[in-house]
């Protein structure tokens, strides 16, 4: 099933892990904490404006990523810690393909059934006071702060109580030495930038093998964007390394194994839905890219899945 993403008329509530997740979620239905490894393929690459039924907790040692919340936006490229309160709207997007460090989940009743936990959130606020929520860290801070997710990793996600203990230690840790950053300006070139990722995932976002998508070129992306397509181009190389093919490619690529993976449509079907009006010129797209055909990676993954 391929991913969908709102597009920008409307903020998205989300009310479970697996609306946020690029892959599908197999834990518990019901849940109250979770921590996650961030890891290229356990994040994904746009996240449209939203508000979410649990606290987020977003710790970035590693990768360049655009991140909004609320009024405030941040370009990140240095370790940093994020506090996102439900109610705040959240906005995010990877801008290159490293991802280290760890996110971290738990739902409202957590901090409402628990005084403790309570009161350091209460004393701390890095929740409610916007001017809080992000913290960048020094090394020194990372070499604290990584042990404390390796624990809360390792504990049983059912252990509400030393998880809400990990927790505590946490928030106490990232603002014994709190330095927030002043919001970035985001000018026009990151605006560009972010429009056209928003586009590339609505464009996906819908397509199957009875509707395939619309526009795949960087002259019909930069034709819906209002702008020429050699500023584009130049745009993303230079703030993402990679032009608008190589985005693009990436993108259906992606696109594609997911298809594979996780629906029964035929190669050629799957080939049409994006964007290839027959089987062989999606086979050696798809071999090229990815080092093997389209039914050796649906094999193999039915393989390992088994």
């Amino acid at each position: 099933m391929a991913f969908k993403t709102d597009d920008n008329k409307s903020i998205s509530l989300l009310h479970d892990l697996k609306d946020l997740l690029p892959f599908e979620w197999d834990g518990p239905k019901e849940w109250s904490f979770k921590v996650m490894r961030r890891t290229p393929n356990a994040c994904r690459s746009y996240i449209s404006p939203n508000r979410r039924e649990f606290y987020k907790i977003l710790y970035m040692t590693k990768g360049v990523s655009v991140l909004s919340i609320g009024l405030k936006s941040y370009y990140v490229d240095k370790p940093t810690i994020f506090f996102i309160h439900p109610n705040e709207i959240l906005t995010f997007k990877k801008m290159d393909w490293e991802s280290e460090g760890f996110i971290c989940f738990f739902k409202r009743r957590i901090a409402d059934n628990n005084q403790s936990l309570k009161i350091i959130l209460d004393k701390y606020a890095l929740f409610a006071d916007s001017n809080k929520s992000a913290i960048s860290l020094s090394d020194e801070d990372v070499a604290e702060l990584d042990p404390i997710f390796e624990k809360m990793l390792s504990v049983n996600q059912t252990e509400e109580d030393l998880l809400q203990i990990y927790l505590q230690l946490l928030m106490v840790t990232a603002s014994k030495s709190a330095k927030y950053p002043e919001p970035d300006t985001i000018s026009d070139e990151y605006k560009h930038i972010n429009e056209f990722f928003q586009l590339l995932e609505n464009e996906v976002s819908g397509i199957n093998y009875t509707s395939p998508i619309q526009a795949k070129t960087a002259q019909e992306f930069a034709d819906k964007l209002l702008i020429h397509p050699n500023h584009l181009n130049a745009l993303l190389k230079k703030h993402t390394g990679k032009n608008v093919s190589t985005h693009i490619k990436t993108k259906l690529l992606e696109e594609s194994k997911i298809l594979l993976a996780q629906t029964d449509w035929s190669v050629q079907q799957i080939g049409y839905a994006v964007g290839f009006a027959d089987q062989p010129n999606f086979s050696q797209f798809f071999k090229k890219n990815a080092g093997l055909t389209p039914a050796e990676f649906r094999k193999g993954y039915v393989r390992l899945n088994a």
